[in-house]
Protein backbone atom coordinates (compact mmCIF):
# COMPACT_ATOMS: atom_id res chain seq x y z
CA UNK A 1 0.00 0.00 0.00
CA UNK A 2 1.54 3.27 -0.89
CA UNK A 3 1.78 5.92 1.95
CA UNK A 4 -0.03 9.23 1.33
CA UNK A 5 1.79 12.41 0.92
CA UNK A 6 2.02 14.78 3.36
CA UNK A 7 -0.10 17.87 3.67
CA UNK A 8 3.18 20.26 2.32
CA UNK A 9 2.92 18.21 -1.02
CA UNK A 10 -0.44 19.05 -1.62
CA UNK A 11 -0.28 22.56 -0.42
CA UNK A 12 2.72 23.49 -2.85
CA UNK A 13 1.65 21.55 -5.98
CA UNK A 14 -1.83 23.21 -5.35
CA UNK A 15 -0.57 26.47 -4.86
CA UNK A 16 2.30 25.79 -8.03
CA UNK A 17 -1.01 24.64 -10.09
CA UNK A 18 -3.60 27.22 -9.29
CA UNK A 19 -0.46 30.08 -10.17
CA UNK A 20 0.24 28.68 -13.38
CA UNK A 21 -3.54 28.39 -14.65
CA UNK A 22 -4.39 31.88 -13.73
CA UNK A 23 -1.13 33.57 -14.49
CA UNK A 24 -1.74 31.90 -17.76
CA UNK A 25 -5.57 32.57 -18.16
CA UNK A 26 -5.11 36.25 -17.10
CA UNK A 27 -1.94 36.51 -19.75
CA UNK A 28 -4.47 36.37 -22.43
CA UNK A 29 -5.99 39.17 -21.24
CA UNK A 30 -2.95 41.07 -20.60
CA UNK A 31 -2.17 41.21 -17.04
CA UNK A 32 -0.41 39.71 -14.39
CA UNK A 33 -1.49 37.72 -11.51
CA UNK A 34 -0.34 40.26 -9.23
CA UNK A 35 -1.84 43.02 -10.85
CA UNK A 36 -5.04 41.07 -11.09
CA UNK A 37 -4.90 41.01 -7.13
CA UNK A 38 -4.19 44.76 -6.89
CA UNK A 39 -7.29 45.11 -9.10
CA UNK A 40 -9.65 43.34 -6.57
CA UNK A 41 -8.13 45.11 -3.71
CA UNK A 42 -9.17 48.42 -5.62
CA UNK A 43 -12.49 47.59 -6.25
CA UNK A 44 -13.27 48.31 -2.17
CA UNK A 45 -11.90 52.28 -2.96
CA UNK A 46 -8.66 54.27 -3.05
CA UNK A 47 -5.35 52.31 -1.66
CA UNK A 48 -1.55 53.42 -0.72
CA UNK A 49 0.59 51.09 -1.66
CA UNK A 50 1.77 50.38 1.76
CA UNK A 51 -2.38 49.61 2.24
CA UNK A 52 -2.02 47.37 -1.03
CA UNK A 53 0.92 45.91 -0.04
CA UNK A 54 -0.34 44.49 2.86
CA UNK A 55 -3.46 43.17 1.40
CA UNK A 56 -1.60 41.19 -0.80
CA UNK A 57 1.57 40.39 1.37
CA UNK A 58 1.41 36.24 0.91
CA UNK A 59 2.34 36.77 -2.62
CA UNK A 60 4.59 38.91 -2.75
CA UNK A 61 8.54 38.11 -2.61
CA UNK A 62 10.05 38.16 0.32
CA UNK A 63 13.37 40.17 0.74
CA UNK A 64 16.89 38.36 -0.16
CA UNK A 65 20.31 39.35 -0.89
CA UNK A 66 20.31 38.91 -4.58
CA UNK A 67 16.95 40.13 -4.46
CA UNK A 68 15.31 43.28 -2.98
CA UNK A 69 11.43 43.13 -1.46
CA UNK A 70 8.82 42.96 -3.98
CA UNK A 71 6.00 45.44 -3.15
CA UNK A 72 2.64 46.46 -5.19
CA UNK A 73 4.28 49.38 -6.71
CA UNK A 74 6.39 46.79 -8.85
CA UNK A 75 3.17 45.64 -10.45
CA UNK A 76 1.47 49.39 -10.57
CA UNK A 77 3.12 51.07 -13.52
CA UNK A 78 1.26 49.36 -16.77
CA UNK A 79 -1.96 49.29 -14.99
CA UNK A 80 -1.05 53.24 -14.40
CA UNK A 81 0.19 53.22 -17.95
CA UNK A 82 -3.31 51.36 -19.33
CA UNK A 83 -5.58 53.93 -17.85
CA UNK A 84 -6.72 51.32 -15.86
CA UNK A 85 -5.75 53.49 -12.23
CA UNK A 86 -4.85 56.91 -11.41
CA UNK A 87 -3.09 57.94 -8.93
CA UNK A 88 -5.30 60.37 -6.59
CA UNK A 89 -5.01 62.42 -3.07
CA UNK A 90 -6.35 59.16 -1.37
CA UNK A 91 -3.99 56.37 -2.87
CA UNK A 92 -4.52 54.83 -6.10
CA UNK A 93 -8.21 54.47 -8.01
CA UNK A 94 -9.70 52.64 -10.47
CA UNK A 95 -10.65 54.79 -13.70
CA UNK A 96 -13.70 53.74 -15.28
CA UNK A 97 -11.36 51.84 -17.94
CA UNK A 98 -10.32 49.86 -14.93
CA UNK A 99 -13.69 49.23 -13.47
CA UNK A 100 -14.77 47.92 -16.96
CA UNK A 101 -11.34 45.90 -17.45
CA UNK A 102 -11.61 43.95 -14.28
CA UNK A 103 -15.42 43.57 -14.92
CA UNK A 104 -14.34 41.53 -17.73
CA UNK A 105 -11.47 39.90 -15.87
CA UNK A 106 -14.24 38.98 -13.11
CA UNK A 107 -15.69 36.57 -15.72
CA UNK A 108 -12.83 34.97 -16.78
CA UNK A 109 -11.38 34.34 -12.94
CA UNK A 110 -14.43 33.46 -12.03
CA UNK A 111 -14.88 30.13 -14.71
CA UNK A 112 -11.08 29.24 -13.19
CA UNK A 113 -12.23 29.13 -9.91
CA UNK A 114 -15.14 27.14 -10.62
CA UNK A 115 -13.05 25.01 -12.61
CA UNK A 116 -10.67 24.61 -9.49
CA UNK A 117 -13.58 23.42 -6.99
CA UNK A 118 -14.87 21.35 -9.65
CA UNK A 119 -16.42 17.99 -7.95
CA UNK A 120 -15.95 20.17 -4.19
CA UNK A 121 -19.06 21.09 -2.49
CA UNK A 122 -19.29 24.25 -0.91
CA UNK A 123 -19.31 22.56 2.58
CA UNK A 124 -16.19 20.52 1.38
CA UNK A 125 -14.43 23.78 0.14
CA UNK A 126 -15.27 25.93 3.50
CA UNK A 127 -14.10 22.87 5.69
CA UNK A 128 -10.69 23.10 3.75
CA UNK A 129 -10.52 26.73 3.75
CA UNK A 130 -10.81 26.37 7.72
CA UNK A 131 -8.73 23.83 8.13
CA UNK A 132 -5.70 25.27 6.02
CA UNK A 133 -6.23 28.84 8.81
CA UNK A 134 -5.96 27.09 11.53
CA UNK A 135 -3.05 25.68 10.42
CA UNK A 136 -1.93 29.29 9.34
CA UNK A 137 -2.68 30.43 12.93
CA UNK A 138 -1.10 27.74 14.58
CA UNK A 139 1.97 28.54 12.70
CA UNK A 140 1.66 32.06 13.89
CA UNK A 141 -0.07 33.98 11.46
CA UNK A 142 -1.96 37.06 13.46
CA UNK A 143 -3.74 38.57 9.89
Amino acid sequence: MDTPRPIGFWLKLVDRLIDEQFASTLEEHGVTRRQWQLLNVLTQGPATVEQLDAAVAPFLSGATDDDPAETSADHLAELLDSAWLEDTAQGYALTDRGRGAFERLELVVAAQRTQVAEGITADQYGQAVAVLERMARNLGYAG
